[in-house]
């Protein structure tokens, strides 16, 4: 056990959109998995020695057998996760809503490779899986919330080698009465069995509650305090707390796992947030009749008590900085939906990325040629190094700011009118607006940056030898969940578009860098 080298820790531990956590130990080690809707590759996987600094180790869903995201709508696709450990196995259970369908994939190693889906006959979303002690596997999710069935958790029996049933399916629990029962796991804890879901939706009525029974089945009785977590009607900078996973320590301290969003300070617009949910971490107590209450009678705060976590001196693994120098892309980057062959290349020119583009655009649900990273902090800088030579009429390479596709900004080199020209523009819902455009004569090697705040992000541009060059500005609110819908966070990213026709130019980017700060005082 390692010594701990601070007695506090910042939350979220994961900034940025990472959505329904799920947690287990291994030993000494700690994996992670979260939420990754229509985002390829799918489930990222985290890997920790103190529950505080986690470091990416890879996906879960590599490839399009194992994620097919084919005409997948925004906010749809991999849903709420859940990771376990059993026998030198690590299993992965999630559904794709890309069609409805709930799946698990297994592993010898964490890293991968990951097995091909295992198919279930499981109606419903949010499947966990629990080993008990005598043998028997259970899977259990929710049910009803297209009302074939009655609203609530439902249960079965398992055969973890095959995925089909052993026993039939079984209601179990309807919750406390909140709406949207879903996110359960199923834990056994000092000899009973615990019921752990999330109620109220995942916004800002969002909870935590939880049921126990002396058998898998039940009857379950709630605690008689539920919510054990939530930030409902409280003044806050974490909101919307929820959908919580429970960890035991090798010390037999427990922690939890759960998502929770920051919106905006008041002073930039209050109430909206777009970096998206986010996973944070709280101590777990429990109570002389065994009940368990997360962090501080149910609410956490940004800085917390680490306790006895054997916190390390690693730090969290952000990308800042992107030569394209590898024959494979970093773990923080992400395509819209599964890429097109020939859309994206590290080997093509060696030292770039190159990005093709195609017909599709950024205002469209389908495959643009994009790659993305969250952006993870309220205040950062990103920029990146661009070389393009359009020839036809609309084709066009850039940066943008992107929720979806109805609600993003970008900057980019675009053919316009016979003329290569840096253009800004802005899509807010059914409203787009070509902000500014000017004709660029310049070498190859533009530099299109963004900067944001809480409130506005400002984007510029740099002819090589030139100053930087302040181009146009967006609210940050018209690209919120409040805003834009959905259950996704902020992406920058990287795309190309011929805009209704294949591009004959490839775009090629140097570098890309992150910068955790905003440039601008605030």
């Amino acid at each position: 056990m390692f010594a701990p080298l601070s007695s506090k820790y910042s939350n979220p531990i994961l900034p940025g959109f990472y959505p329904d956590p799920s947690v287990c130990r291994v030993g000494a080690d700690f994996y992670l998995v979260t939420s990754s809707f229509h985002y390829f590759p799918g489930v990222p996987i985290f890997h920790s020695r103190d529950l505080v600094h986690w470091r990416q180790i890879g996906h879960c869903l590599t490839s399009r057998s194992q994620l097919n995201l084919d005409g997948c709508k925004s906010s749809l696709g991999i849903f709420a996760p859940t990771l376990r450990f059993h026998k030198g196995l690590f299993y992965m259970i999630t559904t794709n809503t890309n069609g409805f369908r709930n799946f698990y994939v297994w592993a010898k190693q964490p890293e991968g490779p990951w097995s091909e889906p295992v198919w279930l006959d499981w109606p419903g979303i949010d499947p966990s899986l629990f080993f008990d002690e005598d043998g028997r596997v259970y899977i259990t999710g929710n049910g009803g919330f297209l009302g074939d069935e009655a609203l609530g958790i439902y249960q079965a029996e398992i055969n973890p080698e095959t995925g089909s049933l052993l026993s039939e399916r079984r209601f179990i629990w309807a919750g406390t009465g909140a709406k949207a029962p879903e996110g359960p796991h199923l834990y056994k804890i000092h000899g009973k069995y615990y019921l752990l879901i999330a109620e109220g939706g995942t916004e800002y009525g969002h909870m935590v509650t939880i049921a126990r029974s002396d058998h898998p089945y039940g009857p379950y009785e709630s605690h008689p305090f539920n919510p054990i977590l939530t930030h409902r009607s409280i003044d806050s900078p974490i909101q919307a707390t929820g959908h919580a996973d429970l960890v035991e320590l090798e010390d037999g301290s427990w922690w939890a796992v759960f998502l929770g969003i920051r919106p905006a300070p008041v002073q930039f617009g209050g109430l909206h947030h777009h970096l998206g949910r986010e996973t944070f971490l709280a101590p777990v107590t429990w109570s002389t009749e065994g009940w368990p209450v997360i962090g501080e009678r149910g609410r956490v705060s940004e800085m917390m008590d680490a306790r006895s976590l054997p916190v390390t001196a690693e730090p969290i693994s952000y990308l800042l900085e992107d030569e394209f120098n590898l024959n494979q892309l970093d773990f923080s980057w992400n395509f819209l939906r599964n890429p097109e062959e020939g859309s994206w290349s590290l080997t093509e020119n060696p030292g770039q990325l190159m990005l093709k583009g195609s017909a599709v655009t950024l205002d469209d649900a389908d495959s643009v040629a994009f790659i993305g990273r969250r952006q993870q902090h309220f205040c950062c800088a990103v920029s990146t190094s661009l070389s393009f030579n359009p020839t036809l009429e609309g084709e066009e390479a850039g940066l943008t700011v992107y929720m979806n596709e109805k609600f993003h900004y970008e900057i980019a080199l675009s053919y316009r009118e016979g003329k290569r020209k840096v253009i800004f523009r802005r899509r807010v819902g059914s409203l787009w607006k070509l902000e500014r455009e000017e004709e660029y004569d310049g070498p190859d090697g533009i530099i299109l940056s963004i900067d944001a705040d809480p409130s506005r992000y400002i984007f510029s541009y740099t002819r090589p030898g030139r100053t930087q060059t302040a181009y146009g500005s967006g609210e940050c609110s018209l690209l919120s969940t409040e805003v834009a819908g959905g259950f996704t966070g902020v992406y920058f990213g990287l795309y190309a578009t011929g805009n209704g026709r294949k591009c004959s130019a490839p775009a090629l980017f140097d570098w890309f860098r992150y910068n955790p700060e905003s440039q601008r005082r605030i």
